[in-house]
């Protein structure tokens, strides 16, 4: 029996001596170096090539290699079979603290003294005055993010699909209750599932309701934002400025009006990257469970898509 690792443009070296040291009787591949297709068992996988899953007759179960799922679930081809994610304290840590550092980033206005930087200009300004940060999505990593801003005297919002209940957040959910949520908010911070429910939610509509002036953080996937509703109301001063972690193509291409807009600021999708040193322990615990028969830890609702 046997572990595949699926997981294109990566270097794998590192993921590859870790799972064999913690599973020392299993083989670990590489796709698509896969010697016996009808061995692998359980894959590990992000962004997989459509097709590749499906070829592994006697797969058991699927680990994604991070909190999103949005990739695997798009492959017409996936077969019938559990799929976990990641859920690691360290990727939330991570993720918290670039969050942070954005929204300090616009507080302090470095955004506009790089911009005067480049013209020369010496203009002293004070920092902004945030006040309400909305969170859209209160999973693990919304959740941890809403609670750093409560405990900073932030006043916070978050919307969901389902009810939730935070200690310290003002908290939504349903379509009926987004308006609301994001009504005052200084800052939307979008860390969203991407499902057919929230695929191009942040649409015109979305940024009419938001308050002039507000500042848009995306870390979740670009396919939640209406690319040109995003630009017309940055253009229009609807919103006074995006950070973008994620996008529908990633990389971006070169020609996409994003990289030259002065009021957006681009990261490449690094918001909360895998750490492989915290993660193989989970790895290859679910790995143990699904050759038990049993059910592996953090599955995947895939009627919700998350």
């Amino acid at each position: 029996m046997s572990l595949a690792l699926i997981i294109p443009d990566r270097k794998l070296d590192d993921l590859q001596q870790r799972l064999t040291q913690a599973l020392p009787d299993s083989r670990i591949e590489i796709w698509p170096d896969i010697s016996d297709a009808s061995a692998v068992e359980f894959a590990v996988v992000w962004k997989q090539p459509p097709g590749s899953l499906a070829a592994l007759p006697n797969l058991k179960a699927i680990q994604c290699f991070g909190a999103g799922v949005d990739a695997i679930l798009s492959d017409s081809t996936l077969p019938a079979l559990p799929i976990a994610r990641i859920v690691d304290p360290t990727l939330t840590q991570t993720m918290v603290r670039y969050l942070d550092s954005v929204v300090n980033y616009y507080r302090l206005r470095l955004d506009l003294f790089i911009a005067q930087q480049q013209q020369q200009l010496w203009q002293a300004k004070s920092p902004r005055r945030f006040q309400h940060i909305c969170l859209l999505g209160l999973g693990e990593l919304g959740s941890a993010a809403a609670s750093h801003f409560a405990v900073l005297g932030y006043q916070v919002s978050g919307w969901s699909r389902t009810a939730k209940q935070l200690e310290g957040i003002q908290c939504f959910s349903a379509e009926a209750e987004l308006t609301a949520a994001v009504a005052q908010a200084d800052i939307v911070i979008c860390l969203l599932p991407l499902t057919p429910a929230t695929e191009s939610l942040l649409d015109t509509v979305f940024f009419s309701r938001l308050k002039a002036g507000a500042i848009l953080i995306n870390v979740a996937r670009g396919a939640i934002v209406d690319d040109e509703a995003l630009l017309a109301a940055l253009n229009n001063g609807q919103l006074q400025a995006a950070c973008l972690d994620v996008f529908r193509q990633e990389p971006l291409p070169a020609q996409h009006p994003f990289w030259q807009h002065p009021a957006i600021l681009i990261t490449p999708h690094v918001s909360a990257v895998t750490n492989v040193s915290t993660v193989v322990a989970q790895i290859a615990d679910n790995y143990r469970r699904s050759q038990r028969g049993e059910l592996m830890a953090n599955l995947v609702d895939i009627s919700k898509g998350y």
